[in-house]
């Protein structure tokens, strides 16, 4: 089964705060994934986002809080709730505003991929990731973020089954 946390990139003002219409958007975007990945506004991981979360928790692992840079780029934002009426089958939402986007494009810009490796790769390696695949979602992550905060977008996240 393929499993996918979708990321797409947009101006705050062109998008709602209602989780019908964020579901609509975000199925269009994955839809045209291809395309908006190629122009900076999308990304998304297959399976592996919650290990790409355990790396960058590496960062500060004693700290659970939500707030914490480490965990914006994979958990940050806050969830969309269903609204009355609304396919309890359409994905979990989540929206991350712009200065979350900022403050976790600050904090990938600023980590040193080798020193998270360092602290959680053999962890990783155990379960069957390999330091490449870590290290391109990494830079992924630090390009899509960086053009998010650049452009003052916010984004939305989307789980794909």
């Amino acid at each position: 089964m393929s499993i996918h946390l979708h990321f797409r990139a947009v101006a705050e003002s062109g998008i709602r705060d209602d989780h019908t219409w964020l579901a609509a958007f975000m199925s269009e975007a994955w839809d045209n994934d291809v395309a908006e990945h190629e122009a900076g506004i999308a990304h998304s991981i297959n399976k592996g986002w919650d290990a790409v979360n355990d790396l960058y928790a590496a960062a500060d692992a004693p700290c659970t809080d939500a707030d914490e840079p480490w965990n914006l780029p994979i958990y940050g934002g806050r969830p969309v709730p269903h609204g009355a009426g609304v396919d309890p089958s359409d994905p979990p939402l989540m929206l991350l505003e712009v200065p979350g986007v900022s403050q976790a494009a600050r904090f990938l810009a600023a980590v040193s991929f080798d020193a998270l490796w360092n602290v959680a790769g053999a962890g990783l390696s155990a379960v069957g990731g390999t330091r490449e695949e870590f290290l391109d979602h990494h830079r992924e992550l630090q390009k899509f973020y960086g053009q998010a905060a650049s452009a003052g977008h916010a984004v939305v996240k989307a789980v794909w089954a």
